[in-house]
């Protein structure tokens, strides 16, 4: 029995090799080369990029595994690049709003100081309204003595040196009150109390002491206001 099976393996492996010889032999020569560069070329087969397919058409485990981590791989890269571009934008926000602070901050301060300039100007502004109006009344009780008027006035405050105090004094009274009044009426309307101080500041100084020391007794009033008006004499 196991020879006879010894025998069928033996007859079987020379028929097959038979065949092979007879395959070998009668194959067809190599076309030319024109004809293989019509012919579609067969790509590599690479292991690292085309997966390996079992008998059934299907991935294999070493493949299906070798994807996975590429593209967990990939997916890594671009999770870490959105976050870069979201951070980048977060910072730009951040950046804007930082500049709009400023600029909100800047304008307040500038607010502020158009106000304090607002002020200043009201203020400026009464202030030079105050000044004009001393000045125009400065200007009402300014004493003006011009050339012509002051050689007379000097003759006439060398006649009241002569003068005792007391006589001096109560002409200048009379010549400082208005007629049918006893007390002075200051202003421009009343010549006679401009006169009256015109003479006593080109008397002398001993006698202008000794009328206006007559006149503190007599007319206090009177004194202080002649003291006064010799102040905003003004020659031209």
């Amino acid at each position: 029995m196991v020879k006879k099976i010894i025998m069928i393996t033996a007859v079987g492996l020379i028929s097959f090799a038979g065949a092979f010889a007879f395959a070998w032999f009668t194959k067809p020569a190599p076309e030319s080369r024109s004809d293989e560069s019509n012919q579609p070329p067969v790509a590599d087969f690479d292991f690292t990029i085309r997966p390996i397919l079992s008998e059934a058409g299907l991935i294999s485990p070493v493949d299906n595994k070798m994807i996975k981590t590429m593209m967990e791989k990939r997916l890594k890269s671009l999770a870490f690049e959105i976050r870069e571009k979201i951070q980048e934008y977060n910072d730009k926000i951040e950046a804007i709003e930082l500049q709009a602070q400023r600029l909100e901050i800047t304008r307040d301060a500038l607010k502020k100081d158009i106000e304090k300039l607002n002020n200043l100007q009201i203020e400026l502004a009464s202030t030079v309204a105050g000044l004009k109006e001393q000045r125009a009344r400065l200007l009402k009780t300014r004493v003006d003595i011009d050339e012509a008027e002051k050689s007379n006035l000097v003759s006439i405050a060398a006649t009241y040196d002569k003068m005792d105090a007391t006589s001096a004094g109560k002409i200048l009274t009379n010549m400082c009150k208005k007629q049918g009044q006893s007390v002075v009426v200051v202003g421009k309307e009343n010549s006679g109390l401009n006169d009256a101080v015109k003479i006593l500041y080109y008397m002398t100084e001993r006698t202008k002491a000794k009328v206006l020391a007559e006149l503190v007794t007599s007319e206090p009033q009177l004194a202080s206001l002649l003291c006064q008006r010799l102040k905003q004499i003004s020659e031209i």
